[in-house]
């Protein structure tokens, strides 16, 4: 239950973004709309599709579909009062990449699924929904940016994975875990928490 209400919590928080990224592009309501219904359910359709379950999850369930069609009209009307929209968006982007990637990595397992494909499906579903979301309106995706996007992600799956070993069916081991993955991304965002330098490739000099 506590994984079923955190992946509606994430899919509202990406399809916030998704309208956030719309409207700097002037859309209208529809293409809007489809755009926080891709940014939010992309990641999980990915996932879905590659390790070929019988359906896609907001096909079994179109409790999902609603919540990413309403989260997005909500934001639409919403979103014209908020002065810092490009705060909003980072904190819903970094709230939605923890639950995403939290609740697709402790689902996996629970499906069966070794820790490492549990943990890439995780990371996957973390990183693709906002992926799609920045191509499509023209931003330069997060995840390719040099700050902390898909590492706080896979740290996050690690402890999901380390938790579930050791402490295994814990009701707090999701809420840990996105709550790492939560703060890393904030440090990234104020802090400028950066990969170091050597790991980083740097222009050769003509």
């Amino acid at each position: 239950m506590l994984l079923y209400i955190l992946g509606m919590i994430g899919i509202a928080a990406f399809a916030i973004t998704g309208v956030i990224s719309a409207g700097r592009r002037n859309m209208d309501l529809f293409s809007i709309v489809l755009l926080g219904m891709v940014a939010s359910l992309g990641g999980g359709t990915i996932r879905d599709v590659v390790l070929r379950l019988d359906a896609v999850y907001w096909v079994n369930d179109t409790s999902y579909l609603w919540v990413a069609i309403l989260s997005s009209v909500f934001a639409f009307f919403g979103v014209r009062v908020i002065e810092n929209r490009q705060q909003v968006f980072h904190y819903a982007d970094s709230f939605g990449l923890a639950l995403f990637t939290v609740v697709a990595t402790e689902s996996v397992l629970n499906m069966g699924f070794s820790p490492i494909i549990a943990m890439t499906m995780g990371v996957t579903t973390g990183v693709a929904g906002g992926m799609m979301r920045d191509l499509l309106s023209h931003r330069p995706p997060l995840v390719l940016g040099r700050e902390f996007y898909a590492t706080p992600a896979f740290l996050g799956a690690l402890l999901v994975v380390l938790l579930e070993r050791n402490i295994p069916f814990h009701e707090y081991n999701a809420i840990y875990s996105a709550l790492l993955i939560f703060i890393l991304r904030l440090f990234a965002i104020h802090k400028g928490l950066y990969y170091p330098s050597w790991l980083l490739y740097k222009k050769r000099e003509s």
